[in-house]
């Protein structure tokens, strides 16, 4: 399917006549909260090279308390930031086409192109107005790209653990992310970036003060593939599809069938590190090598997740998995209802991969495979395996042993606008989990 990004009028021009590419991609610098000596958190700094131009915008479906702010946001952007353009998905889109006398961008269906741009390619910012469910369908969006632009998110749903922000504060959280990389948010050179910037002087009196550029917490994604068993004299363990990202988690799960589901899990090797590699190399250029399989166990189950530590929030907890802070890099092995009562939960190193096998003898033909709560079409196989490792992240700190981290371009993860309950210093993550999963509450309390 073509991306054809089509205005108001719904004319249908090339698409450089509508919408130019995205600016560089934003630097996420390593730096120090202004209110505290020590590191906050390993939270990154929010450094736009440029000016952001095409902000992707989406909220929760099926709610029709939303509708009227969302509007609001959408006017406070376009007429506060006029050389913005506003993207939206084709459906959401329809619906807004005649409630807005500007022109707004989506996507339509057209015969294939290869030279057409995807969404990563034109998208500086992604904002949500909804609850966890609406980040992760925008990090669903990118889930084939090796770099995600930053989220910035206003919690309006049922939980929203992951929303950062309250809707109240739309305009200084706007402002802070539009502003962070003018010219005058960097005056310390000791950050690593070029003091020059861009200018902000178009933007007089947006400024919020040196020091409260916007705060990044990049969290980890799941790296994926799943492989068939042999047909059509194919060799078995042959990727069916290209590899997807999943920011919670991957899920198999026996779904109609009444039958437990027999599945083997191995844990992989940690991959070594070429000598000849360098700090230059970009996450996802390179295939990783197979590891060296280690079988863990078999099991009979209804399913088994993998989760990253910000899933580890989700269904895994749901089903008995541990709490972890999105900053321990790790990969998560909850079982969903076992046989056996010694299966327990397992936290392992990100750097080990993780194959689950759908094992030749189970009496259901396929097992269902959720990515991020959206269900693959086909399902896996018997014989079928699935690959699940963390995906790399390279830029800053990452780097390796003595990075300096500073205005480098950061691909890997996804970047999420730190407001809200971690703005002020503090850890927003305790917060989330006293104030909202209410973590060891006195029973019988108000």
């Amino acid at each position: 399917m073509v991306a054809v990004w089509i205005s108001k009028e719904c004319h249908a021009p090339k698409v450089d006549e509508i919408i130019q590419s995205s600016s560089m991609a934003a630097c996420l610098l390593q730096r120090r909260s202004p209110a505290r000596k020590s590191p906050d958190h390993d939270l990154l700094g929010l450094h736009w090279p440029s000016p952001p131009r095409n902000i992707f915008l989406l909220k929760k479906t099926h709610a029709p308390h939303i509708d009227e702010p969302f509007l609001d946001y959408i006017h406070h952007i376009q007429s506060s930031y006029p050389n913005i353009s506003l993207i939206f998905e084709p459906s959401l889109a329809h619906d807004l086409h005649s409630a807005l006398p500007f022109p707004i961008y989506t996507r339509t269906s057209s015969p294939p192109s290869a030279s057409t741009p995807d969404y990563a390619s034109k998208v500086d910012l992604t904002s949500t107005l909804g609850g966890d469910g609406t980040i992760l369908r925008a990090s669903s969006l990118f889930a084939s790209s090796p770099s995600v632009p930053p989220i910035l998110s206003f919690s309006m749903g049922t939980l929203g653990f992951l929303g950062e922000w309250k809707f109240s504060e739309h305009k200084k959280a706007f402002r802070q992310v539009y502003m962070s990389g003018a010219s005058a948010s960097y005056p310390n050179s000791a950050l690593g970036a070029s003091k020059e910037g861009w200018s902000g002087d178009a933007h007089k009196g947006r400024y919020m003060g040196s020091g409260r550029n916007a705060r990044i917490l990049l969290r980890n994604r799941l790296r994926l593939s799943v492989r068939d068993a042999a047909e059509n004299g194919e060799a078995k363990g042959r990727a069916s599809q290209t590899p997807v990202h999943a920011l919670n988690e991957v899920i198999l799960h026996r779904g109609r069938s009444p039958h437990l589901a027999l599945l083997s899990i191995h844990i992989g090797s940690p991959p070594r590190v070429s000598t000849s590699t360098t700090t230059s190399a970009r996450a996802g250029d390179e295939e990783p090598q197979e590891p060296v399989w280690h079988h863990l166990t078999t099991t009979l189950s209804d399913g088994i997740i993998i989760s990253t530590p910000t899933g580890s929030t989700a269904y895994s907890l749901s089903s008995g998995g541990a709490i972890v802070h999105p900053l321990v890099n790790s990969l998560l092995i909850t079982p969903i209802c076992p046989r056996s009562l010694s299966f327990r939960p397992l936290v392992l190193p990100a750097d080990a991969p993780i194959r689950l096998v759908f094992e030749e003898a189970n009496r259901a033909e396929r097992i269902d495979v959720s990515v991020d709560g959206e269900m693959r079409d086909v399902g896996l196989g018997r014989g079928g395996e699935l690959v699940v490792g963390a995906e790399g992240i390279v830029g800053g700190r990452h780097e390796g042993p003595g990075s300096s981290g500073g205005g480098k371009e950061w691909r890997g993860g996804v970047p999420t606008v730190v407001g809200g309950r971690g703005q002020s210093g503090g850890d927003g993550w305790v917060g989330g989990l006293n104030g909202l999963l209410k973590f060891n509450y006195p029973m019988g309390e108000e």
